[in-house]
Parts: C-alpha cells; structure tokens; sequence
C-alpha cells in the first residue's frame, strides 16, 4: 500500500516508521526538514513537500499532528490532502482534535469521495515505538475495515466507537479518566516518600491490589528519579484537557477533577516544564512538600 504519512513528531515519527518496516510504499511530510531527514535515515521510504504531493496516488493517508490548527491546514489549506487526494483514499487521523474539527473534515472528505477516520491513539510514546497503541475510531465502517491492517502494524487493538467525532469522544474520556489517576498516583508517591517507605516496594505491592494502573506501571520509576525529559509533553497534555473541558460545557458536564489537574499542569509549565512528560507533576508535588517543610523552619 502507498501510504502518505504527515506529521513526524513524537509519535508519528515510530508509526510511519513500522509502517516502512512492515513493507509499506510510505511518504512522509513534516515542516521540520531535520525530522524528515532523520526519519530517511532510518526508515526506507520518500519525502514530499506537501501533503497533496504526497497523497497523489496513494491508498491512505495518515495524520499525527498537535490539534486542530495544524489538522486543519495540513487538510484544506493550498498544498493540504484534499486538494489532491485521489477518489477511494482514507485518511486516517491520528491527532487528537476536537470532535467538531473530526466531524467537518469527515464532511469535507465525503464531498470528495475520500473516507475519514478520527483515531486518536492511547499509549504514548512507549506505545508508538513498540507497535502496541490502542487507537479509538470514529467514522463509517467499510473504511475503518478498510484500514484496519495498515492499522494493525503499530497497533495492539483497533476499536470502532461509532460516527465521526466518537474517536475524539473516546479519547476525551480517556484523558478525564487518567488525568486524575496520575495526580492519585502523585500524592501516593509523594506520602510514602514522606513516610522513608520503599517506593519500589510500596509500588510491587499496588501493582497486585485495586490501585493498579498503567500510569503507576510505567511512570511511578521517572516520577520517583525526577526524570521527566521523554514522552508526552505538558503543554500537549494542557491541551487534551482543554478540549475535555470545552466539550464537556457544551454537555453541561461537570469536571471538577479535571479542572484542578490542568491547574497543576499549569503550575508545571510555569516551573518550566512545557516539555516534561506531564508525570512531572510529582516535581509540583516536591516542591509543595519543600515548601511546607521550609516554612515549618523559620
């Protein structure tokens, strides 16, 4: 399958990279010639300068871009896919957008006999390089069946959630859900490490009990060492927040957990942290506790 793949961030980098891997014709396009450069040197495949010159004659194409700004041009702006996009193609988006964004591409797209699929993904950069996301569909079923197997190269489950925009939705849940899991796990951490507790100990045993989750699998050891310089940023993470809480006044949902954890996040970025993988919330975390203790001595 001729494949044409933009956005070679974080994430997007590794997935086109198992799309080249698995025997793909993939063309990549990226406003940062030194990630293209990067991404020639590793994979086997061709650059384009546009995503319409990538999409000519392709089979899908694919998108992993930061929101709905870089979406929406990277689709419809000159030089964008469905400028050239060929009759029969499915575009598979990867970004996590809005679900209005989702669902007026996907409109866009019918218009011109292209199939669209929100599918933002869940696993992060670990998730990305193993081939082991679990990616979330929103749009009609004879194109999610069509692309399912370029799918499956980099993905451990593919789930139809329903219409276009259902994707985004899916995803939005998901980041309610886990944004207050990791601040769970923040305070937790931080309480034991107050005690003189074991972390590693502490965690083996949640790992076993009702605690358990995958931000305590695989974030509790950088939380515990202060290494926050890999996987999804802060600011990336202020932004899914951002569109949780939008989307949820609109529905009239109360999200006051939510709420507080993009303030904290917030906090992050002002302690300089924009980049950190958002577990850095332990580092507010420290600091609080630092606080407190130097207050308690003066």
């Amino acid at each position: 399958m001729r494949v044409a793949f933009v956005g070679l961030g974080r994430m997007g980098f590794p997935i086109a990279g198992h799309l080249a891997t698995a025997g793909h014709e993939v063309v990549v396009v990226d406003l940062d010639q030194a990630q293209v450069a990067a991404w020639l040197d590793a994979y086997a495949g061709t650059a384009a300068a546009t995503p319409s010159e990538a999409v000519a004659g392709a089979d899908f194409a694919i998108t992993s871009l930061p929101a709905d700004t870089q979406l929406h041009d990277a689709g419809t702006a000159a030089g964008g896919i469905l400028e050239a996009a060929p009759r029969g193609l499915v575009w598979i988006d990867h970004t996590t957008a809005s679900a209005r964004i989702s669902r007026e591409l996907a409109t866009l797209a019918g218009d011109r006999g292209v199939g669209f699929l929100d599918a933002p993904v869940s696993g992060g950069v670990d998730g990305a390089r193993a081939g082991s996301l679990a990616i979330m569909v929103g749009g009609e079923e004879q194109a999610v069946e069509r692309a399912r197997p370029v799918m499956d190269t980099y993905a451990a489950r593919i789930s139809h959630m329903g219409p276009a925009g259902a994707g985004q939705l899916t995803k939005m849940t998901n980041q309610i859900c886990v944004v207050g899991l990791c601040q769970a796990l923040v305070e937790g951490l931080d309480f034991a490490e107050a005690a003189d507790l074991d972390l590693e100990q502490v965690v083996e045993v949640m790992l076993a009990g009702a605690s358990s989750s995958w931000e305590m699998e695989n974030r509790w050891r950088p939380m515990a060492e202060g290494q926050y310089d890999f996987g999804f940023a802060t600011e990336l993470m202020r932004k899914d927040i951002g569109l949780c809480l939008a989307e949820a006044r609109e529905a009239g949902v109360a999200l006051p957990v939510t709420a507080v954890v993009d303030q904290f996040l917030a906090d992050v970025e002002s302690m300089g942290g924009a980049r950190w993988d958002w577990c850095s919330l332990m580092e507010r975390q420290r600091r609080l506790r630092a606080g407190a203790a130097g207050a308690d001595d003066t």
